[in-house]
């Protein structure tokens, strides 16, 4: 094998696309901003007991681990950022009131999540700390949504759900670990048959709810089927209301619920949501309220947020055109040297030919050049 393979799932990026996430990476970070979000930048590698989330297992089999030679002690590299930003809020913020924060950075993931998808992440996300209100859900929606569109993402579909459901379902059964994921991930894949056969031991009003949502997915209606098949449960219709309240709020976006949907982190305690486009076959985006994500670090806030994969998004969006530029000559002429500093405190791109070399890149189209004229140097358009 070559030693400059990479491996499965790792892969470099190349100028053109590379340049493309950073824009996406920018208009990101500056729509958070401006929506008076503050970045943090936690650090790729960290104690691992500080990496993981007691509520969610599955992050322990997504993380690389290591001995550190310093301490003897195991560290971790980040699979998801989400627990380091609860973690900057809990100790070194420690803030009374309302905390917003943003990120971006690469993640590192043990397995792929799904075939194709890479093991490193570029991961952007934005979360609200301390306010266990839908007020709080609704900005973060909107802060999602807004962003999408700032990003040129069209044909948007945002999907909710709510996390209380299947436990309200479930409260005061005694149920086994295995038995209960199994139960998550048939009701992920929307299999009635194998949860009929999954909850034949439970009550049967309970076995009967958890095969009805099967099929709880689709347009607002399913709302209204819902509070039906979940009357018995408060905690359960509690959650309808809610969602019934945020689609409300956002009704110019098609919006679409899943009842039963368990997808993403098992760290989430309310609203869960996530962005599709008919660009991309998964979701581009997925987030929701994780309000005891904190809790490992002694602080349990209240929190809610989203995150995503720029590397997707790259991938889903058209490829912005090629940046115009300015094609100059090298020479030793002060004047020339003067002019290439003047355009480029201008804003201009100016390519310089070195000698015995044509420009040669995927980034710039070079539709005008530097050509002297007497003394004086000056752009003209190139003509095919």
């Amino acid at each position: 094998m070559s030693a400059w393979v990479l491996p499965d799932h790792i892969a470099d990026v190349l100028p053109s696309e590379a340049r493309h996430i950073e824009e996406l990476r920018r208009i990101w970070l500056d729509h958070a901003r401006r929506c008076g979000y503050e970045m943090v930048m936690p650090p790729m590698l960290e104690h691992l007991d500080s990496l993981l989330s007691d509520s969610d297992p599955s992050l322990n089999l997504q993380t690389f681990k290591l001995v550190d030679q310093l301490s003897g002690r195991t560290l971790g590299l980040r699979a998801d950022t989400t627990v380091q930003v609860a973690r900057i809020d809990a100790h070194l913020l420690n803030r009374k009131g309302l905390t917003r924060l943003c990120y971006c950075g690469p993640v590192l993931h043990t397995r792929a999540d799904r075939p194709g998808a890479t093991r490193e992440p570029y991961q952007l996300g934005a979360e609200i700390y301390g306010h266990p209100g839908l007020e709080a859900d609704l900005e973060i929606l909107s802060l999602a949504l807004r962003g999408a569109a700032s990003a040129g993402l069209s044909g948007v579909v945002l999907d909710m759900g709510h996390a209380r459901i299947v436990p309200a379902l479930l409260e005061g059964l005694a149920l086994e670990p295995e038995l209960l994921q199994t139960l998550h991930t048939a009701l992920g894949r929307k299999d009635a048959t194998e949860i009929a056969k999954l909850a034949h031991h439970l009550p049967a009003p309970v076995a009967s709810a958890l095969k009805a949502l099967t099929s709880l997915y689709g347009d607002r209606s399913v709302l209204s089927a819902g509070r039906q098949a979940l009357s018995a449960w408060p905690q359960a219709v509690q959650a309808l209301d809610q969602l019934a309240f945020l689609a409300d709020q956002l009704s110019d976006c098609d919006i679409t619920f899943d009842l039963g949907d368990l997808n993403g982190y098992g760290y989430y305690s309310g609203l869960r949501f996530a962005l599709y486009a008919h660009s991309a076959g998964d979701a581009l985006l997925r987030g929701g309220r994780y309000d005891a994500v904190g809790a490992v670090f002694g602080r349990d806030r209240p929190a809610v947020g989203f995150s995503l994969d720029l590397k997707e998004w790259a991938r889903c969006l058209p490829r912005p055109a090629q940046h115009a530029a300015i094609r100059a000559p090298w020479s030793e002429d002060t004047q020339l040297r003067h002019a290439i500093d003047a355009l480029r405190a201008q804003g201009e791109t100016v390519v310089c030919v070195l000698p015995g070399h044509d420009s040669e890149a995927d980034e710039f189209n070079c539709n005008r050049e530097l050509v002297r004229h007497g003394t004086q140097w000056q752009v003209q358009p190139i003509h095919p």
